[in-house]
């Protein structure tokens, strides 16, 4: 493996958590191994590894393009990262206000509605940070 997929794998773990990554590796397959090698390498080893911006922006920024482009599967995982990026709720309330502007209402009122959600499983104690739900697996590969 690259020097940039070791850190990579480092960082994607530290944003989401080891039973998560665990969870996505065991599920890998020979058909998406080069995808998950490249978002290894590439968002998490070069994007999320960079010292420009700290984690908890990068987790408002990710938030924010997932919602404007309706990209809606990932705002859970990412919401859950936020427990280890230290991006707030209040945080995340406006980035989703900056979404409502300049990428329309309905985008951001279904990622306010994913937040809500996914805040609730997890103060509820229905899931960890790392997205496992009492009796299952977590939703997010």
């Amino acid at each position: 493996m690259t020097d940039r997929y070791e850190k990579g794998m480092e960082t994607r773990r530290a944003v989401l958590g080891d039973a998560h990554v665990d969870r996505a590796e065991a599920a890998k397959t020979p058909l998406d191994e080069a995808f998950q090698t490249l978002i290894t390498e590439g968002a998490w080893g070069t994007v999320w590894s960079g010292d420009g911006i700290s984690r908890r922006e990068r987790s408002m920024l990710t938030l924010a393009l997932l919602a404007a482009c309706g990209n809606f599967d990932e705002i859970p995982m990412h919401i859950r990262a936020t427990a280890r990026t230290g991006a707030t709720k209040q945080d995340v309330i406006e980035t989703f206000q900056h979404v409502a502007i300049y990428a329309g209402v309905p985008k951001a009122n279904h990622a306010l509605k994913l937040a809500k959600a996914t805040y609730a499983e997890m103060e509820s104690g229905g899931a960890d940070t790392d997205g496992n739900r009492k009796g299952g697996s977590g939703d997010d590969v």
